[in-house]
């Protein structure tokens, strides 16, 4: 089973091969993502990502709901 924590873009490029990347911070671990799927994802967007693609948008609040659920259940740490 696959556990999504959202995701927010923090900056986006695109590679030299011609692949939309992007940064995104998942609860505070910072991890490049490609945007194939969702190529007009920006910076302060939220997401869902597997096996490296963003597949999901989320609106903020549902973003930091999410977030909030899993800290309260113990599946991420309390820290910012």
């Amino acid at each position: 089973m696959c556990l999504a924590i959202p995701g927010e873009i923090m900056r986006r490029w695109t590679a030299d091969d011609g692949a939309i990347m992007a940064e995104a911070d998942f609860a505070g671990e910072r991890r490049e993502v490609r945007l194939n799927y969702l190529p007009d994802l920006d910076v302060g967007d939220h997401v869902i990502v597997h096996a490296g693609f963003a597949l999901t948008r989320l609106d903020p609040e549902e973003a930091a709901r999410t977030t909030q659920m899993m800290r309260d259940s113990g599946l991420l740490d309390c820290e910012e």
